[in-house]
């Protein structure tokens, strides 16, 4: 990087940051200490949902290791984890954040506790905080070090650069909580809107010799194959990473668990100031998701066209193209972009896991008469540590193939029993606290099977898929044999007073169907252009 993109880095970094300050210290606060912390005092408008929703899911985890696997497939298959995203979304907006709204709950977890048990609530807080100590937080690390080593040709040690963003990363969560996340996210969010943008249409221009409509049009008639978002292999003969009969099985579950349980994500619509505001941010957020192919599979699809490249791994695909279309003056702008997204998803993760930690751990058992400013401290304590164990894991994955792949599959062997017990926890009253932590554990055994004794030609999202359903049966088993009393039943129906107003949006059904309609379009006009 020259001189100039050092300065633009520098400037947009330190506006970002200065403009955060300004905009909490004017915001409305809370009277509650872990409330305004933790969720924000409940005071974020359905923009600030919206951009802290994508950016927190949009990092270079996405960028590197989405664009990553196009350019493996050499096939548009990826694009369902963006397209399906925006169905589980819909589901998050009408059916799950209403109920976590009404009764006020912090945590996602926290509905599990009123519907089953106190220990469900902590064996289910306690999974999410492990697949963030021991994958969300590092992929995050890594991926966002090694792009921007990548592309911008940084003579700087791996593990250096994981220190410096997860240090700069921490401090948003630690010591502005979840106000500073949302507002720094939404200013990102913007400059990664416009940057993202950009790299597609100034490669499609310098795929065409300077002619973006060229470009376009080498694109749909060269090898049109590579635009093929339904099949099971691809022009080599080779099985590709999301085969179609998947979309029927784990691929929707894996989505709906992350856009409507997980805590990390769900928690920025849980601090909505109102129902209608968090559903208009979410189904804003989903509509959105309709262009995310245009920066995570967009790039790698033009890669395959430009031998010139010389890719060596699929990972490396994105930072290739940038470095190779980008103009000297804007690599600064577009570093504080990415640096901006990597903060978000690191910050945000940070931020849920010192929450689940302080409320239903420390808060919950070790010590229940804590303040509210002491259990503040000790989220901002364990933050701290949770930083320092993600920036020592962070350069080990090194390693890895995939990491696009290494994150999904991981992801599984907790998220498997979430979202099952989530699922019948909303559309069952008769299923007892027994029946959560036996099918907790029944779906974590048989998804751990499948990834360490794997069948061949058997995909990883048909396990996800299968160990979900026998987490299913089991519990309804359980359900059918013991189930809950009726005065069980009237204990979990019980209504508490909703903390914000609970008026749903009027055009959220009508949203939701010309999105769904919108994404059935794209793939219609996709395998038309394929073929």
């Amino acid at each position: 990087m020259n001189t100039i993109s050092i300065i633009s880095f520098i400037v947009a970094t330190t506006a970002v940051a200065v403009f955060t300050y300004m905009i909490v210290r004017n915001m409305k606060k809370s009277d509650s200490a872990t409330e305004e912390y933790f969720t924000g005092g409940r005071a974020l408008s359905w923009y600030m949902v919206a951009g802290s929703l994508l950016l927190t899911n949009l990092s270079t985890e996405q960028l590197v290791g989405l664009n990553g696997d196009i350019f493996g497939d050499k096939a548009l298959v990826g694009m369902a984890w963006e397209s399906l995203a925006a169905f589980a979304m819909i589901a998050t907006a009408l059916v799950f954040l209403p109920i976590y709204l009404a009764s006020g709950f912090t945590t996602t977890p926290a509905f599990l506790e009123k519907r089953f048990d106190k220990t469900t609530r902590s064996m289910v807080s306690g999974l999410f905080l492990f697949g963030y100590v021991t994958v969300l937080l590092p992929v995050v690390l890594y991926t966002g070090s090694l792009a921007l080593i990548t592309m911008f040709d940084l003579k700087l040690n791996l593990s250096l650069v994981v220190a410096i963003i997860g240090i700069v990363g921490s401090s948003y969560a630690i010591f502005g909580g979840l106000k500073s996340v949302a507002v720094s996210d939404t200013l990102n969010g913007i400059g990664l809107l416009i940057g993202g943008l950009a790299i597609p249409f100034l490669a499609l221009a310098t795929l065409g010799d300077g002619s973006f409509f060229e470009g376009l049009s080498k694109l749909v008639n060269q090898n049109p194959e590579y635009l093929t978002v339904l099949t099971q292999s691809n022009l080599d003969g080779k099985n590709v990473s999301v085969p179609w009969p998947t979309l029927l099985t784990g691929m929707m579950f894996i989505q709906v668990f992350y856009w409507s349980t997980n805590q990390v994500i769900v928690q920025r619509a849980m601090a909505a100031r109102s129902l209608a505001e968090g559903q208009k941010g979410v189904l804003f957020a989903s509509g959105m998701k309709l262009i995310g192919p245009l920066m995570l599979c967009l790039p790698a699809l033009i890669a395959l066209h430009m031998p010139e490249l010389k890719i060596e791994r699929q990972d490396q695909v994105y930072g290739a193209v940038v470095r190779h279309v980008l103009p000297d003056w804007s690599l600064g702008l577009f570093a504080a972009v990415l640096v901006g997204s990597i903060l978000s998803s690191f910050n945000s993760a940070l931020n849920s896991a010192s929450t689940l930690f302080s409320l239903q751990f420390y808060k919950g058992y070790i010590n229940p008469s804590a303040s509210e400013e002491q259990t503040v401290v000790i989220g901002k304590y364990f933050g701290i540590l949770l930083a320092l164990s993600s920036i020592i894991i962070a350069p080990l994955l090194a390693q890895m193939d995939s990491i696009f792949q290494f994150l999904q599959k991981v992801n599984g062997l907790y998220s498997v029993p979430i979202i099952a017990i989530f699922l019948l926890g909303i559309t069952t009253k008769h299923i007892p606290a027994l029946a959560a932590k036996i099918g907790m554990i029944v779906g974590m055994v048989m998804y751990g099977f499948f990834i360490f004794y794997p069948i061949d030609n058997l995909h990883w999202l048909h396990t996800y898929f299968i160990s979900f359903t026998w987490s299913i049966i089991i519990m309804l088993l359980i359900g059918y044999f013991k189930p809950k009393s009726d005065q069980e039943i009237a204990l979990s129906d019980e209504k508490t007073p909703a903390p914000v107003d609970m008026t749903p949006w009027p055009l959220a059904k009508k949203v939701s169907a010309g999105i769904f309609g919108t994404t059935i379009a794209i793939y219609l006009l996709l395998t038309a252009l394929s073929n």
